[in-house]
């Protein structure tokens, strides 16, 4: 009962925040994410030191990855130019030459787990920026928070659906190997959870048909279940039940953010082809 009420209390907190910050203006938003990205990079070169196979400094290059969600939102919200990604070019570069300082053993498989993590957390989240910055006809781009609120209502109604169903009626394994609690009941439960917050959505924004939202918490499901396989390979890689303890009863926030980090594409890729176009 203790360890349910702390999951609960972490939860409301979690849900919360989020909700808060990308409501309440691009400011916030732009605070929270760029915590969020660092956060979850620092756990993943974390991870990746476990196997001792080289040493990565998780603070330094988790601020890496804060400095590219730092010049997308500079560019996407039109306060600066395309000069700004210089900033993360530099951190580019540098990475490049320290490597030369580094006399690590495997060079290659550093730099190789450096910019994985960069490609695999920073970039997903940065590609946040793309969602909420999108109106060509406004100078400066228009905060359009309602993409990044619809994004994690699909995931959090996917994540509680494959739970509940998981639990009460999960018999056939998703993937085993990977994630031996994951079943197809919970899949189309989750999933059926998510369509269901497609047609909530479609209630209170009739502007965008109830198809395009249903199409959108569809896609946001299946590649957010390959995210969360994704990181359940990971942690099984190196033989860890959770990426952190940072969140009590939750794990860590990559455990929290695996699902966004491929859905976060289903939602740019449906919105700039069928939505925005």
């Amino acid at each position: 009962m203790k360890n349910f009420t702390i999951r609960l209390l972490t939860g409301i907190v979690y849900v919360g925040t989020i909700t808060f910050c990308v409501i309440y203006n691009s400011y916030t938003f732009l605070a929270l994410f760029m915590i969020i990205t660092f956060l979850c990079l620092r756990e993943f070169y974390q991870l990746v030191n476990i196997r001792r196979e080289t040493k990565i400094n998780p603070y330094l290059h988790g601020l890496g990855g804060a400095a590219l969600f730092l010049t997308a939102f500079l560019f996407t919200s039109g306060i600066a130019g395309r000069l700004v990604f210089l900033l993360y070019l530099l951190y580019i570069v540098g990475t490049f030459i320290n490597e030369l300082y580094a006399k690590q053993k495997s060079p290659l498989i550093r730099l190789g787990y450096i910019f994985l993590g960069q490609c695999y957390i920073a970039l997903p989240f940065s590609v946040l920026n793309l969602l909420v910055f999108h109106n060509s006809t406004t100078t400066p781009p228009v905060y359009q928070w309602i993409w990044v609120i619809a994004l994690f209502l699909f995931i959090w109604a996917n994540d509680t659906g494959a739970y509940l169903t998981g639990v009460k009626f999960g018999k056939h394994r998703l993937w085993e190997r990977i994630s031996p609690k994951k079943s197809w009941e919970g899949f189309f439960g989750g999933l059926a959870f998510a369509i269901a917050a497609a047609f909530v959505f479609a209630h209170f924004y009739p502007q965008i048909a109830w198809y395009h939202w249903v199409a959108l918490s569809a896609g946001v499901v299946v590649l957010g279940t390959y995210g969360d396989l994704i990181e359940s390979l990971i942690k099984r890689t190196v033989e860890v039940k959770d990426s952190g303890n940072s969140l009590p009863g939750h794990g860590g926030f990559l455990d929290r953010f695996d699902s966004l980090l491929l859905a976060v594409y289903a939602m740019l890729f449906y919105t700039e082809l069928f939505i925005r176009n």
